[in-house]
Parts: structure tokens; sequence; C-alpha cells
């Protein structure tokens, strides 16, 4: 648990985040206790380092959405035990799914750094491993999912919730990157409708609407009965990212 509370320990919501590391270290000892391989002693090695590396050091404010959301849609300060472990769970469902999306981007966009460390790919040793465990943390959402939630009703709405915002945001990234690439060579192609395309479905769906839609499945919901929401929702994610980006050019 402590390198998750080193990476959780700046910010408000103390409560909240402490709870959040400490589901962590457990949902990360079951992963490398996995029956379905049988691992050998380096590559449990390889799997605690990495997930460490890519998954902590981010604020995590996608995964503590998950947790703020569920307590706003029940009208309640503090959630029962089980109630907290599930939204975590999905939360860090969330962060692992960021940490794959990055890892991969990185290589995509030959980064030197993330989070003020080498990209995982820039690792001594690492290199083109990377891709390989990009999709091991992909694997582990499914392998979460299905011990955690594969008894509830909702089981089938989560796994096509992350299929959907996952083929959103790889379809974003390929706006992305062949506009970038085209558009070394003709600028014209890189407009405000293709740049809102990319803001809206690389990042806004899995930043901002996947966390309350977690969120609204716990609480019993159906996800077609809040489009407006899904709607609002999008529309904060898009105006983050241009935020994000204004920051970056002044």
């Amino acid at each position: 648990m402590a390198a998750a509370a080193v990476a959780l320990s700046n910010g408000s919501g103390g409560d909240s985040k402490a709870e959040f590391a400490e589901i962590y270290s457990r949902l990360k000892e079951e992963m490398l206790e996995d029956p379905a391989f049988e691992f050998t002693d380096e590559s449990l090695q390889w799997i605690d380092r990495m997930l460490d590396y890519n998954v902590l050091g981010g604020k995590c404010n996608r995964g503590l959405s998950v947790i703020d959301s569920y307590k706003t849609l029940k009208g309640v300060d503090v959630l029962r035990k089980e109630e907290t472990f599930l939204a975590c769970t999905l939360g860090w469902c969330i962060e692992w799914l960021q940490a794959y999306f990055l890892v991969l981007d990185d290589i995509m966009d030959n980064s030197q750094t993330r989070r003020g460390q080498p990209c995982w790919f820039r690792v001594p040793q690492v290199g083109l491993i990377a891709v390989n465990d990009g999709i091991i943390l992909r694997n582990h959402i499914s392998r979460i999912l299905q011990r955690h939630f594969r008894g509830k009703p909702y089981y089938v709405d989560l796994i096509d919730l992350f299929n959907e915002v996952e083929f959103k945001t790889a379809s974003g990234q390929l706006l992305d990157l062949i506009t970038t690439h085209e558009g070394e060579k003709d600028l014209t192609k890189y407009n405000l409708n293709v740049h809102r395309r990319i803001v809206q479905y690389k990042t806004a769906y899995y930043s901002f609407y996947l966390p309350v839609a977690c969120a609204l499945l716990l609480s019993g919901e159906n996800l077609d009965n809040f489009g407006d929401v899904k709607n609002i929702l999008v529309e904060m994610g898009t105006y983050f990212q241009v935020q994000f980006f204004y920051r970056m050019i002044i």
C-alpha cells in the first residue's frame, strides 16, 4: 500500500484518497496472484514494477470521481464498506485504462517524459516490451471486472461501457495521429471541426463521462435514461481539453 499512499498523498479529500490507495494494493495483489497464468518470479517483479510506474503517479481525478459521483447519487457523505470497495474498484479500472492509453500513446508520439519521469518505454530494458505491458494493463481491467462484478445485474452494462469508451478513445487517437502526420504537409486538414472531434473522442468520454456512468450503474440506473447527462459531461471534457491545449500554447 505504501506506493499508492505516497502517490495519492497530495491534495484534498484525504479520507477518500486513503481508501482509494488501500484498494489499489488489494487489486494489484489479485493481479499478481491471478491463477490463469503461471508467473515466474521475474515476471511477477516486472508486472509489480510496471503497475506502480504507470497506474500510479497521476492525480487519480478520474478514479476518485466515481466515489464522489456515487455519494452524490445516493445522497450520502459516507458509503458502506462494500459500496466503497466497489466504487473504488471501478475507479481503479479507469486509472488502469488511463495507464494503458498513456503507455501506448507515449510510444506513438515518441515522447520523452510522462508525469515528471521517463516514459515507460524509455526506461532501460523496457523498450517495446511496453506494447505488451499496455495489453496486459487492458486485460487487467477485464479480470478485475470479472472477479468483482460478474454476479451483479449491471455486469454486462459495465463491460459494454468500458468497451465503448475504449473504442471512442482509440478512434480519437487515430484521428489525432493521421491528422497530425498529414497536417505537417497540409495544415488545412487540422481545422476546428477536426480538433473538436479529437478532443471529444480522445479525452472527454473516458475522463468525464466514464466515471459518472460507472457511478450510475452502481446505483442501478439505466444509462439510456441519462443521455443529457452524457452530452453535458462530454462538453465539459471538450472544454477541459481546449483549456489544456491553450495552457500549452501560452
